[in-house]
């Protein structure tokens, strides 16, 4: 099989490529093509790829390009993990935001919706280009904001791209670990969009399991989510938000830790990465190890300033591996192979969620098999969780409207109507303030 990987010069690339290493079945990928813009981070990500594969026998062949058409031409799948503007553009999204007294986080807030405007046109262009060239491919989108992309894409790709992300992978298997249960053996009953759903049941063996674990403060406060929504207010929702809750439900409390830290996330992950690629340059470097070493940093300061702001501490050494190569992998095995599994990922609602449209992207558990990922009945959301999903979503169709228009007013209005911007005279600001940092945003008119 070939897989194409978009954003092939990205940092987190050769946890795909690791995770691939390990798959020895037949039916794997046997090439890899990464595609990106930039002809030194692709050289710099393949001199990773190759120190890491150089024992392993019958490693997948790994092939660079540029040319977006030759990249997609032949492809069975394809996954997605670009970064529209880059991690410059990450940290102008966050200080403009932050500069207004909002949050300007990748995913939520103002700084996703600024991410998304940039983003959407891109992908829109990448799936219309795979429905001409790689008609039969599969879209595996990681992009972020990666529903809101994954609903963009799917206007031209319908059900053949499937959107993933390592966060709720992650929280059910700290549930999981936490009521002594193996992970592999567990129903995460999971319901939401793309960070912003909740765990409302962990069922083993048929017995919802997250009742123990609501009842029991110190169990409840002994992982990451409990540290960080606290005990009491995971008991009152009776249920285990996704982390990135915390900037809906302490929103005031992030901004500030945001506003008074030393650079924003963006800033830190754009210096830091700079000096890996610049290391890269050096033909005597050891690229694995430096990779290994930069990664590292990455993953323990990983929602820093939220941990800080909850007074969480640091994070647990379990929760430092990552997760979305695995999800990526196992997406591609059921499907390849008709291996049927469960996942949970971003797909067209099709009636699942009573409140949102059949073509809304939502973010539930799946059964995924040779056909694609097929999402799996789930009982309504409390009214305050439908009260949030609704607003959220309404945002991001405001987003893919002006995205789609190029109206101004639209985007002014995608801002307003978030949660958490407090202000139209702020969403005009932002508007103001994203257009004159980002060339990209000239489309708006």
């Amino acid at each position: 099989m070939r897989l194409t990987i978009l954003g092939g010069g990205g940092f987190r690339v050769p946890l795909v490529h690791r995770a691939l290493l390990g798959d020895r079945a037949e039916g794997r990928v046997t090439q890899v093509v990464l595609h990106d813009l930039d002809a030194d981070r692709l050289s710099a990500v393949a001199r990773v790829l190759a120190e890491q594969a150089a024992d392993v026998p019958d490693a997948p062949e790994v092939t660079v390009t540029t040319d977006l058409d030759e990249a997609l031409r032949g492809a069975d799948f394809v996954f997605s993990a670009i970064r529209v503007g880059g991690l410059e553009g990450r940290a102008a999204d966050e200080r403009v935001a932050l500069d207004l007294g909002v949050l300007g986080q990748e995913t939520v807030g103002a700084g996703g919706i600024a991410y998304g405007l940039r983003t959407v046109p891109v992908a829109v262009d990448i799936a219309r280009r795979v429905a001409r060239i790689a008609p039969d491919a599969w879209v595996i989108n990681f992009t972020n904001p990666a529903g809101l992309v994954t609903e963009a894409m799917s206007r031209h790709l319908g059900d053949r791209v499937i959107g993933i992300c390592d966060s709720p992978v992650g929280l059910g298997r700290r549930i999981a670990r936490v009521l002594g249960a193996d992970p592999r053996e567990a129903f995460i009953d999971y319901v939401g969009l793309n960070h912003l759903g909740w765990v409302r049941g962990l069922r083993v063996a048929g017995r919802d399991e997250l009742p123990r674990l609501l009842a029991d403060p110190a169990l409840l406060g002994s992982f990451e989510e409990g540290k960080l929504f606290g005990t009491e207010w995971l008991r009152s929702l009776g249920a285990v938000p996704n982390e990135y809750l915390h900037y809906y439900y302490f929103n005031r409390e992030t901004v500030r830790a945001y506003q008074e830290a030393d650079r924003t996330r963006g800033a830190f992950l754009r210096d830091q990465q700079a000096g890996f690629y610049e290391e890269m340059k050096r033909p005597d470097a050891a690229a694995l190890s430096a990779w290994d070493r930069t990664r590292a940093e990455r993953e323990a300061t990983y929602m820093a300033e939220n941990r800080d702001a909850a007074g969480a501490g640091e994070r647990d050494a379990d929760d430092l591996s990552g997760g979305y190569e695995k999800v990526a992998l196992a997406l591609m095995r059921a499907i390849a192979r008709d291996e049927r599994t469960t996942l949970i990922l971003n797909v067209r609602n099709r009636g699942t969620l009573s409140a949102l449209d059949s073509e809304a992207v939502i973010e539930v558990p799946c059964l995924v098999d040779a056909n694609g990922a097929h999402p799996v009945a789930v009982d309504p959301l409390p009214g305050h969780a439908t009260g949030l999903v609704c607003a959220v979503k309404a945002v991001e169709r405001e987003v893919l409207s002006a995205a789609a228009s190029g109206s101004r007013t639209t985007a002014v209005k995608a801002f307003a109507l978030h949660p958490l911007v407090d202000s139209v005279n702020v969403a005009r600001a932002l508007v103001d303030g994203y257009t004159a940092v980002h060339p990209g945003l000239g489309y708006l008119k």
